[in-house]
């Protein structure tokens, strides 16, 4: 399994990435040797994440989102929130 994630970072700042092990990516991030970007924003929280059965769907979706501007990235979560509940 593939996952695309958006991390919430300790300055309140989004990092979308990919990864085949969610949690394990995470823990890396936390312990600041996961991306440049995330390595000065510890602690990170998981704010969203994908699944997708393909590493390029996968690719592709992280540059799709990555694209988006901050706004969008907020309704992924909410418009997620209210289709699980």
């Amino acid at each position: 399994m593939h996952y695309v994630y958006i991390l919430e970072c300790a300055d309140g700042t989004l990092y979308t990435g990919w990864t085949t092990n969610l949690e394990k990516r995470i823990r890396t991030h936390n312990m600041k040797k996961g991306a440049k970007y995330t390595k000065t924003r510890t602690p990170v929280s998981l704010f969203y994440y994908e699944k997708f059965e393909t590493k390029s769907e996968a690719l592709k979706r992280e540059a799709e989102i990555k694209k988006l501007p901050r706004s969008s990235k907020l309704l992924l979560k909410m418009e997620n929130h209210s289709e699980t509940t």
